[in-house]
């Protein structure tokens, strides 16, 4: 298959890597210099285009799928609309109307959108309910992939770790504040969507991937001090916190029932499988 990942970078530089290997024929989508070097360093095609000018998107050619997997970065809720709304928006309908039109898109978004659950469970059934301005863009992009021309699917990641995302100093230092982690590792985020897509699964369907486990950072937080062999962190309630925003109360068990469901089998289960090689490589040095 032909394959388009636009904004293509962490994950959508490893899901192009995983295309690859499985023979399909994939172009990576980036405005800058530095992300079309990072694609051509991962093995396969770079094209310079711009999500939100349709006559830029002509550079890309036609292809079967489409992944969009923008990101606007750290940057405040205009930049994330015009990322993940406006750009998704004119790549859906500038594809979607082109004379051979991909048979599938898939938006990956985030579990951001289901808010606080005091730390109840959620799933692909539960009412989304977005705890900022950013996540309410998020879940405006969802409506726009599930009612694009083409048949879409919303793949909603949870926290996102790997390779330079390991972020040991944020545990070793603390304080960490209360609450659960549901997290997936960067080779398994794009292994789902590989994984959906070549399945041909979930259209016109939500997803969650998260992993097995959603862990409490408290006791991950420790675990990980543990076998690394440092002092534990110090702890911190949500309430101790001056800055504790509607985001960082946010607590909820994501499960991924649907995602075994369909068929997907886990590279890192959990993130103690996940955190392995971070910590190896934190006990040689």
């Amino acid at each position: 298959m032909q394959v388009a990942i636009l904004g293509c970078g962490y994950v959508g530089l490893e899901l192009g890597r995983q295309f690859t290997d499985a023979g399909h024929e994939v172009v990576g989508v980036r405005r800058s210099d530095a992300g079309l070097d990072a694609i051509e360093a991962a093995g396969f095609d770079a094209v310079r285009a711009d999500a939100t000018d349709a006559d830029s998107l002509d550079a890309v050619p036609d292809v079967d799928w489409v992944v969009y997997a923008a990101s606007a970065g750290g940057r405040g809720v205009e930049a994330a609309r015009a990322a993940y709304v406006d750009g998704l928006r004119t790549a859906a309908e500038t594809f979607g109307a082109r004379e051979s039109p991909p048979d599938r898109l898939v938006y990956t978004s985030s579990t951001g959108v289901y808010g606080d659950h005091d730390g109840g469970w959620v799933d692909e059934t539960t009412t989304p309910d977005p705890a900022t301005d950013r996540q309410r863009v998020l879940l405006e992009a969802e409506r726009i992939a599930l009612d694009a021309p083409v048949d879409g699917t919303v793949v909603r990641f949870g926290g996102l770790y790997g390779p330079d995302r390991y972020r040991l100093d944020y545990y070793f230092d603390g304080p960490v504040t209360e609450g659960y982690l549901n997290s997936v590792h960067r080779d398994d985020a794009a292994g789902v969507v590989a994984h959906l897509l070549s399945t041909d699964r979930a259209r016109g369907d939500v997803v969650l991937a998260v992993d097995d486990e959603p862990v409490s950072k408290w006791a991950f937080a420790d675990w990980l001090a543990d076998e690394c062999g440092v002092d534990r962190p110090p702890k911190q309630t949500v309430a101790e916190r001056d800055d504790a925003s509607r985001r960082v109360r946010a607590n909820k068990r994501c499960a991924n029932d649907r995602l075994h469901e369909l068929g997907y089998d886990f590279r890192f289960p959990t993130v103690r499988e996940g955190y392995r090689p971070a910590i190896e490589a934190f006990r040689a040095d």
